[in-house]
């Protein structure tokens, strides 16, 4: 049994609307992404349209998004002040290793090598903070594209297996247990997709895609992915003394170097609600 704590706060529903503010943002600009033109009654009615699927009448907007836009505007300056030290840093070690170089100075030399293991390290927990998701800590869709899409183009740059996992009964999660238990699931079946040691990306809201190299056959695949998920159904899950279970649905489909991801991503969509249909005849709900 796994139990998910749950402690009230006087601050809670106002942390857990800016939660759900933030996720309903960031898949309505996911969805806009790819669209040659935008409107804002466009914008408004996809955004409208998550804010629905989540259930959500968002608690003074205003003062929420102001909130937010401090957390982005204090986030990103972060971000630029740490890629500056780091610059500098590289550029610091640079001239030192020039120096060290025409002097000849191997104990020069050894401190450039340890000032370049430190930057490597901060270069790596900065590409971690662009390219992980906030909440479950996997791979977000800007790392998808700038690691499986060719430069400016949504064309697969290589070859693989794509799976796409939709959550059963997650909008049941967050009606009956909360958000803030409905993210605790989420992070709870990140951390078990992990297990296929394949990269596990964050795609949108509940649900998730696995790249597979090229070297996994798509049955392969969804047999690792169908085993987590008869451990996952077998597990009961514990909140506010009450039991639940959760399960996931899940698609695949195998892609070529060039295939366009949206294509490929809507075949694989098709196969998992294929998949949903007969795993809802076994799991009929929490």
């Amino acid at each position: 049994m796994i139990e998910f704590s749950h402690i009230a706060t006087k601050g809670l529903k106002m942390d857990t609307d800016a939660k759900i503010l933030q996720i309903i943002s960031n898949d309505t600009k996911d969805s806009v992404l790819q669209m040659p033109i935008v409107t804002p009654s466009i914008y408004a009615s996809i955004f409208s349209e998550y804010a629905t699927k989540h259930n959500t009448e968002i608690d003074d907007e205003v003062e929420l998004s102001k909130d937010l836009l401090k957390m982005e505007c204090s986030s990103l300056t972060k971000l630029q002040e740490t890629a500056s030290q780091s610059a500098s840093k590289l550029s610091d070690s640079a001239s030192k290793a020039i120096s060290a170089i025409k002097e000849k100075d191997e104990t020069l030399l050894q401190e450039v090598l340890r000032e370049t293991e430190i930057l490597r390290a901060e270069v790596e927990k900065l590409k971690e903070s662009v390219y992980k998701d906030e909440l479950t800590h996997v791979y977000n869709r800007k790392w998808l594209h700038d690691n499986y899409l060719q430069k400016d183009s949504n064309l697969f740059s290589k070859s693989g297996t794509l799976v796409v996992i939709d959550l059963n009964y997650f909008k049941q999660v967050n009606d009956t247990h909360g958000h803030v238990i409905g993210d605790k699931v989420l992070i709870y079946i990140a951390n078990q997709l992990k297990k296929t040691k394949h990269n596990v990306i964050r795609y949108g809201g509940d649900e998730f895609i696995i790249i597979f190299s090229d070297t996994t056959p798509l049955e392969d695949a969804l047999d690792i992915l169908k085993d987590i998920r008869e451990d996952v159904i077998s597990k009961k899950l514990k909140a506010h003394k009450t039991m639940f279970r959760v399960s996931f649905s899940l698609g695949g489909i195998e892609f070529k170097e060039s295939d366009e991801l949206e294509s490929i991503i809507e075949k694989a969509d098709k196969n998992m609600y294929d998949d949903k249909l007969e795993i809802k005849k076994r799991v009929t709900g929490l």
